[in-house]
């Protein structure tokens, strides 16, 4: 493929935000398939709704025109995040998920917060 002559970005997916949550998402997938059956509708579906609310909130937000509907969007793609490592310290502290993982995944969506921080930011930039 070529490369870009500018660092326009064109689609939600080449926003790192959006890279380093889309990881974040399959990695908790991953971990909670071995949950316990009883909290499928619990703890199980909390991290999965919460961890893909992340990146739905940052493509809905890349898809907005207004600069504070796309901050809106980011705002709640952060407080998604921060939502998974509440249910994470939860997991582990339930033993579903063991300190490794939970340390893990945890800084996973620290980074995707501090990312999405970068993209608030470069957004109050250009109001």
């Amino acid at each position: 493929r070529n490369k870009k002559m500018n660092n326009k970005i064109n689609n939600f997916y080449e926003l790192d935000a959006w890279k380093k949550g889309h990881e974040l998402v399959l990695d908790v997938y991953k971990y909670t398939k071995d949950f316990p059956k009883e909290e499928l509708y619990g703890i199980v579906s909390q991290l999965r709704r919460a961890s893909s609310s992340i990146t739905a909130n940052i493509s809905e937000g890349f898809a907005r025109y207004h600069f504070n509907d796309k901050i809106r969007f980011y705002h709640q793609a952060r407080g998604s995040a921060a939502e998974v490592q509440n249910f994470l310290l939860l997991a582990k502290d339930l033993d579903y998920i063991n300190l490794e993982i939970c340390k893990k995944l945890g800084k996973e969506s620290k980074e995707v917060m501090q990312i999405i921080n970068g993209l608030i930011r470069s957004i109050e930039c250009q109001k």
